[in-house]
């Protein structure tokens, strides 16, 4: 693990220039399909990626704050916008991520046993293991408490029966962290959190086509799957807690309140919108972007996209201070999905014709990259909870307004 001995910024930031310039493979500079797109699609690394991944890895740099005891770096969250900084200054993507970094590996280091965090944080820092959620059922999605995958009490073990839906790379994922139900007589009460082995006999993964061409997402069956006593996380039944905590940290995610504004789930991959606009539609005599109305919705988005990371940023902070889940990653969500939803259509519109493309030699691989993210980009405002649901979060927690009850 490096160890960059700073003891202010401005020193901290050299040293880190100094490791990223020693460290990071010039030919995956603004590469970012080279390994989080690669890894997502469940293709193998390759040459410079691998070299790259691991020498992160083995630094902690891709969980940055998370505790050097398991692997992470130990930065404050200061040092680590330096590093979000001086990687974005060269091009360099972070090739520590997925569910297991998002959601599970925070939710982990809160409710965590200390056997837990020792078998299952270091794989994580070190991008070794993929990490699926187990929450959404065909009759529990919306209302996610209603869900009904049992787990059994064998003395010895716990016994799985139940399936999930919208499990998102369950197929190539090497564990799932699971909502269960442990009481039936309860609702929020008797569901547990549980870790599952996906090599574990009676799991199947069964891909879903999606309208884009990929298969992120799978139905996921699990027919009397024996877990381990010690993989439940967390107090017996105490499950809905660190769900809802867990939440939170993927809502985040999706909303990618803590990335750039090219980042994230579903997001354009290439160049960034306004370099996109300067190369297909072109520049007047004054350098301004010839389509002037274009120009105006294209700043105007900008202006968004940049004030929301700046917001989440600010929220991101103010959350690792409470004691508990929080709302506010519910409104982060909304406006999250509805900027990264304009980005991939106005990155469309930029390209023309060639934004039309799906497959083919007349088009680019980032121009179908880009009608397909654009595609994907549609279910942010349903993956993590609906937008209706987030507004009913928002206007009972946040705003404190009562439940609106039809008349009979």
């Amino acid at each position: 693990m490096a160890d960059f001995g700073a003891t202010d910024l401005d020193a901290f930031r050299v040293q880190t220039r100094d490791w990223l310039t020693a460290n990071f493979p010039a030919s995956l500079r603004h590469d970012v399909s080279a390994v989080a797109e690669t890894e997502a699609a469940g293709a193998k690394l390759s040459g410079d990626a691998v070299a790259w991944k691991q020498r992160m890895g083995e630094a902690g740099l891709g969980t940055p704050t998370w505790p050097k005891a398991y692997g992470g770096a130990g930065l404050s969250r200061a040092e680590a916008q330096v590093l979000a900084e001086e990687m974005a200054a060269i091009g360099a993507p972070n090739p520590i991520g997925g569910m297991g970094v998002i959601m599970f590996g925070p939710t982990l280091l809160e409710y965590g046993d200390a056997d837990q965090l020792r078998r299952h944080i270091p794989p994580i820092v070190r991008g070794e293991l993929r990490w699926c959620q187990g929450f959404s059922e065909p009759g529990a999605g919306s209302d996610l408490a209603s869900l009904q995958t049992k787990a059994l009490d064998m003395g010895d073990h716990w016994l799985v029966s139940g399936s999930k839906i919208w499990t998102s790379g369950a197929h190539l994922a090497d564990w799932c962290f699971c909502l269960v139900r442990t009481d039936s007589t309860k609702k929020h009460e008797g569901i547990s959190f549980l870790l599952i082995d996906m090599r574990s006999p009676g799991v199947e993964a069964r891909p879903i086509l999606l309208i884009n061409g990929t298969t992120p997402f799978c139905e996921t069956f699990f027919t009397d799957v024996k877990v381990p006593k010690e993989n439940l996380m967390g107090p017996l039944n105490g499950g809905w807690t660190i769900a809802k905590r867990l939440l939170q940290h993927e809502r985040q995610g999706i909303s990618g309140a803590n990335a750039g504004p090219a980042t994230g789930p579903g997001m354009v991959p290439g160049p960034a919108l306004e370099v996109l606009a300067r190369d297909y539609v072109g520049v007047d005599d004054d350098g301004l972007l010839a389509d002037p109305d274009l120009r105006t919705r294209l700043t105007r988005h900008l202006m968004e996209a940049r004030a929301f990371q700046l917001t989440g940023q600010r929220a991101a902070a103010e959350t690792r201070s409470n004691s508990g889940p929080s709302a506010v990653s519910s409104v982060l969500k909304n406006v999250g999905s509805q900027v990264r939803q304009e980005r991939a259509e106005l990155a469309v519109e930029i390209l023309g014709a060639q934004g039309l493309g799906w497959d083919g030699e007349a088009f680019s691989a980032d121009e179908v990259a880009t009608m397909r993210a654009m595609l994907r980009s549609k279910s942010g405002t349903i993956a993590g909870g609906s937008q209706e649901i987030q507004n009913n979060i928002i206007s009972k927690r946040i705003l404190g307004l009562p439940e609106v009850t039809q008349a009979s």
